[in-house]
Parts: C-alpha cells; structure tokens; sequence
C-alpha cells in the first residue's frame, strides 16, 4: 500500500477511533489524494441479529463522519460527505472532499476522540447538574430532543428492562455465534474486538463465561439448569443500571426512515458522547432494547426460540411505558454518570488495515 498523503493520514488516524457495535469498524478507507477520499461502509445485517436492517452499523457510519470532519477541523479544513446513490444500502458508499477554511477553528470535541471509551462498569449516582444536562442537548442539535431517566426509582426501571433485555441476548442461539466472535479472552486491550476485561464482569466469571462459551451446547446447559446467565446480567446490566447518573434516550423529531436520516443520527449521537466525554463523564449505549422492540412492532420474528419471541414481546411493552410509546422516533439509549478509569478497552485496526487501494 502506498503512503497515505497529509493531511488525511493525521485525519484518518483519529477518525478511525470512532464509535462502532462491538469494535466491528464497519468501513475502509480509499484515499484519493491529499483532499478527496471514498468511505467505503459496510453493515452485518447478514449475520448479527443486532444489526436490523443495518441501522445500528449505520449510525455507526455517521458517528465515523463526525469524528472525520471533527479531526479535519484541525487542519482548517472543511469535511463534506456524500452518500453515492449507486451504492448498495449494504454498503453505502460515502464520498469526502476537503476544503480550506481560513474561518474555521478547531472543534472544541478534537481532544476527546481518543479518550472516549465504553463505561460498562458501576457509576456514581452523583446529579448531572442542569449545565451539563443542557450542554449535552446542545450538542445533538435542534432535530433532536435528550430524554433523562434520573430519579431512583426511573433508574430502576432502566436496570430491570435492561437485566430482563439480557436474558434474551445471553439465551438466545442466533447471538451465541456474535457473542462468541466479538470477545478477545484474556486481555485488556484488543484492535478489533471487545477485550474479556472490559466487561465488567469478575475474574471469575469471566474464566466460567470463557469455558462455557465454547460451544453452544455448553452454553444452553448452563443457562437451562444452572442459570448460567444469571450472574452476568446482575453483572452487566442490574447493578450498573441501578448506579449510574441517569438514563436517557436520544429521540428525533420524526421516526426514522432513511440511511442518511440514520447516520444523521450517528453525527449527532457522536457529538453527544464527547461532548459526555469532555464533561468527565463515562457512558455505556443501551441499544438491544430498542432493537428487540422493533422486531416485535412490525411482526418480523428473529429467532427460533418461543421463549425469546415472548419476551421481547414483554421487553418491548416495558420499553413502550418508559418511553411513552415514543420508541419509533427513539435512536439511541444509554446509561451516564461519574466513574473510575478502568484499564481495559477496545482499540481500532491500524490505518494500514482499513485503507484499501485507489
């Protein structure tokens, strides 16, 4: 591969840290010249049950176009993206030029980018304060509204929609094969999936989850007779969901329809998450629920499994009374708050893995 000219390298080196549904970095990079490149985008809508149609890998997409137009600010350049319309909705192809701008100044987000990160963990239940409420809203833009889930008893009903969420995703046999593939055993840091200690999970749990995961079998008999998921859904989602600042739900102003309406979505929901990152604040996505919901509204069955089907039947009435029925405008949810660093995270691919040639 050819040296990648500047200033896209040093662009390219921070967008590549943005955001995506289990480290998947669902894009590659065709560079052109020094101010025109090609984000060649990909979804795994063919083998994620969590990717529906797309959607999430989507969002994933607009959260790489605003770290890229993020990261060029620095160079006082100006990022404009075009979606090519002979492109594949399963690979949507996306068109960037860059243009001087002698106005533009630095975006005041460009030192986070590296420094976000997942909080799976327990966070303190510390208020946000009204200032950091409103600079969050400020930063998904007037299309869209912050919904905060804060009081104890709100909060709550978050973990147990998100601990009865769980026993779908760890029962269910079309996410074993996910679950098995994204998890890198026995690290902290890992280039292109999730490492075991970034969980949150115990280190014993963690050397049981390991062994039972080897096989579907394994895991079937565990769940059935031992309640093997018990523990990782108090784990994951209960006890972090109770502690935490607050939930909050990111709505659009109309349902959803379009690929740009989602990666708009993406632009928007990456904004967010740096502007949480810059406030101090730690924050773990929320988005199966929504997910499951949707397979249930429009009849679209996503398993072989009865059980699972009627309980995402019951997950996605529980979601229906949090959210006022408002899930179909509803992007993105998530839990926030104040928390300890932990030593352990995804990286990205190195540039040299996701750059194809022109």
């Amino acid at each position: 591969m050819c040296s990648i000219p500047q200033p896209i390298a040093d662009i390219l080196q921070l967008a590549r840290w943005a955001p995506s549904g289990d480290n998947t970095q669902p894009w590659r990079f065709e560079v052109i010249d020094e101010r025109h490149l090609v984000v060649h985008a990909f979804d795994t809508r063919d083998h994620c049950v969590y990717d529906l149609d797309g959607h999430p890998s989507q969002i994933a997409h607009g959260a790489l176009l605003e770290t890229l137009a993020i990261a060029a600010s620095a160079h006082g350049l100006q990022a404009i993206f075009k979606r090519k319309p002979e492109s594949e909705d399963t690979h949507p192809d996306y068109s960037v030029e860059l243009f001087s701008d002698e106005q533009l100044l630095p975006d005041p987000l460009l030192p986070y980018i590296e420094h976000r990160f997942v909080q799976r963990r327990a966070m303190r239940t510390t208020p946000l304060t009204e200032l950091q409420k409103q600079a969050l809203q400020d930063a998904v833009g007037k299309d869209y509204t912050v919904r905060w889930f804060t009081s104890g008893g709100q909060r709550w009903r978050l973990a147990k929609l998100m601990f009865d969420n769980a026993k779908i995703r760890l029962t269910l046999p079309e996410a074993y094969t996910v679950h098995r593939d994204i998890i890198e055993w026995g690290t902290r840091f890992s280039e292109d999936k999730v490492p075991d200690q970034a969980l949150g999970l115990d280190a014993v749990t963690l050397k049981l989850m390991q062994w039972v995961m080897v096989s579907w079998k394994r895991v079937h008999f565990f769940n059935t007779f031992l309640a093997g998921h018990l523990i990782p859904r108090l784990e994951m989602d209960l006890i972090p969901g109770i502690f935490c600042a607050a939930h909050f739900a990111i709505l659009s102003h109309k349902a959803p329809e379009t690929i740009d309406d989602y990666v708009a979505a993406g632009r928007a929901t990456q904004r967010f998450w740096l502007t949480a990152t810059s406030l101090g604040l730690g924050l773990q996505p929320e988005l199966t629920p929504l997910l499951f919901s949707r397979y249930v509204r429009e009849k679209r069955r996503f398993s072989q499994s009865a059980a699972a089907w009627s309980q995402a039947q019951m997950l996605a009435e529980q979601l229906n009374q949090i959210l006022a029925n408002d899930a179909p405008r509803t992007l993105f949810l998530g839990r926030i708050g104040l928390g300890a660093l932990f030593g352990a995270r995804s990286l990205r691919l190195p540039l040299s893995r996701l750059t194809v040639p022109d």
